[in-house]
């Protein structure tokens, strides 16, 4: 099964990328030189700004989030397992699906959003929140927390309710603050975990597409454009298979240098 749905795959991956391959019709071997090409790509220099810049806050965000959320539900209380339920809810829904969600809730034609701020008198029209490149990439960014902070939340509570109550009761003997509690106990045992949310962030965010495909479409002026819709646009749009295939590539490459990297620190912290 590996081999034949990634091994396979991969080679010939591999093998595209040393080809002008177009989308029809027959490839010719070009010694590699769609790698050359992609150093004199404008719009992929932008699209790896700015797919850093996305991966950087994404991965703050909704650490921080799941981490806040894990922390404040912890302990048992009445309504707390219906809250827990309601934050996780949102992981059972595609990213797709959440991603054509929140355009209706954005879209200024549309916008129930827009109309409450209307009401109150916030605004005095409507509100375009993908029309400007901070808006568009705001709101991408309200998509992934939405869906993802309550897996997050899931992962980390299972974490937090493993760590012996002892270790607890024996720091409040000793005088221990809350923080200092959090900073010696909680967060030296929840460390695996939160370092697989780390990788899954950060590899999650590496790899954006969905959302901004449906919200924006790379807009305004592709400002928005990550490194996977310049796979897509490459293979789908300008038919050039070889390119797509050479910069699929060096970003699978990528991953692996960055998670090889994430195991290392987190080995040498243990």
């Amino acid at each position: 099964m590996v081999a034949v749905l990634f091994l396979l795959p991969l080679c010939v991956m591999v093998w595209m990328s040393m080809n002008n391959w177009p989308l029809i019709g027959s490839h010719t071997f070009n010694h590699g030189t769609n790698y050359k090409a992609l150093g004199q790509n404008d719009l992929l220099k932008h699209a790896l700004i700015f797919t850093l810049k996305y991966t950087a806050i994404i991965t703050v965000l909704l650490t921080l989030s799941g981490l806040g959320l894990a922390l404040l539900l912890q302990e048992r209380r009445r309504g707390t397992s219906l809250i827990r339920t309601a934050i996780f809810l949102p992981s059972a829904i595609g990213l797709a699906s959440a991603s054509l969600l929140f355009f209706g809730l954005l879209s200024p034609q549309v916008s129930p959003i827009s109309s409450i701020l209307r009401h109150l008198g916030v605004v005095h029209g409507p509100v375009d929140f993908l029309g400007t490149p901070d808006r568009a990439l705001w709101s991408s960014v309200a998509v992934v927390i939405w869906r993802f902070a309550g897996f997050d939340m899931l992962l980390l509570l299972v974490a937090l309710n493993s760590i012996p109550s002892e270790l607890f009761e024996a720091a409040n003997v000793d005088g221990a603050s809350r923080l200092q509690t959090f900073r010696l106990i909680t967060l030296p045992l929840i460390r695996p975990t939160l370092a697989l949310v780390l990788i899954l962030s950060v590899t999650g965010s590496l790899l954006a597409f969905d959302q901004f495909y449906i919200l924006t479409r790379g807009g305004p002026s592709n400002s928005t454009v990550t490194l996977v819709m310049v796979i897509f646009r490459e293979a789908f749009t300008r038919f050039n298979l070889g390119t797509a295939a050479a910069l699929s590539t060096l970003v699978l490459l990528a991953l692996l240098l960055v998670n090889a990297l994430q195991f290392r620190l987190i080995r040498s912290a243990d």
